[in-house]
């Protein structure tokens, strides 16, 4: 879907599909990549697609140019503050329509890798924090500045006190200093970091792996994993206790304990 005059050539979400792996780029440089809310029901719309996908196994969310996401828009969140609500409407749509993308993004059946190169800027750094993995480059920075203009980044805190500590969160939310790449993964924001011409491999090689499981154990598991993330200990291990019957009842649990066993390839089915 295009996106201003740059758009009349270019979508602003690219699409790939390959081995089981979807590739979503992120196609606003011009504008650091800035969720409008254009780009974001662009994004909205491709997990919809992607969830009813059989076909895919993985997702890998990725950018073009020096800035994964630098957050909001703030030029068209501007525009709206001579709305005659002084833009209550639009920011109250805003936020909504951002918060179902983050949410789409744990319920989604098949993971999702953020690849991160570059800064990620509040909501981008949301974005990034909302996915299942993160693979960052050694020059990716992830920082949530909203006090530096006079805003406290309470949604990105969200996704991002879910990734991190409470106090490593709280630091970066009270002091909007960036978090470079190699400290984003001692506090449990990133998972791997490498050089930034490996990202794009890296991200890929990682999904790949992950596509090449079987998808219903994936899926299974990925959504077991968030739903008793919540739960008391005690209702945590029942529900985990009841994946795993179905898990094991599964024809892939077959197959793969078989060919275990039999010292061989399994061969998933996906069921």
């Amino acid at each position: 879907m295009p996106d201003g005059a740059a758009g009349l050539t270019a979508p602003i979400l690219l699409r790939e599909s390959a081995g089981g792996v979807v590739t979503l780029t992120l196609n606003r440089p011009s504008a650091r990549n800035g969720l409008s809310m254009t780009l974001l029901e662009a994004l909205g719309g491709a997990l919809r697609d992607i969830a009813a996908d059989p076909a895919a196994r993985c997702v890998v969310i990725a950018a073009e140019g020096p800035v994964f996401c630098a957050g909001h828009d703030l030029k068209e969140i501007t525009a709206h503050l001579a709305d005659a609500d002084g833009g209550h409407a639009f920011f109250a749509e805003a936020m909504a329509r951002c918060a179902a993308v983050m949410q789409a993004i744990p319920a989604l059946p098949q993971p999702v890798i953020a690849a991160v190169g570059g800064m990620a800027t509040a909501a981008g750094c949301q974005l990034a924090a909302a996915c299942d993995l993160v693979v960052a480059a050694d020059t990716a920075r992830f920082c949530t500045p909203g006090l530096d203009i006079g805003l406290f980044c309470s949604t990105p805190a969200v996704t991002l006190s879910r990734s991190v500590g409470h106090k490593a969160a709280m630091e970066m939310l009270l002091t909007a200093e960036p978090v470079g790449a190699e400290e984003a993964r001692r506090i449990g924001l990133v998972n791997r970091v490498v050089p930034a011409a490996a990202l794009r491999a890296e991200a890929a090689a990682l999904a790949g792996r992950i596509a090449s499981r079987s998808a219903h154990a994936v899926q299974l598991g990925k959504r077991t994993f968030h739903r008793q993330a919540g739960l008391p200990l005690a209702e945590a291990y029942e529900l985990a206790a009841a994946a795993m019957v179905e898990n094991l009842l599964a024809e892939d649990a077959a197959e793969g304990i078989g060919a275990f066993l039999a010292k061989r390839a399994p061969e998933w089915r996906h069921r």
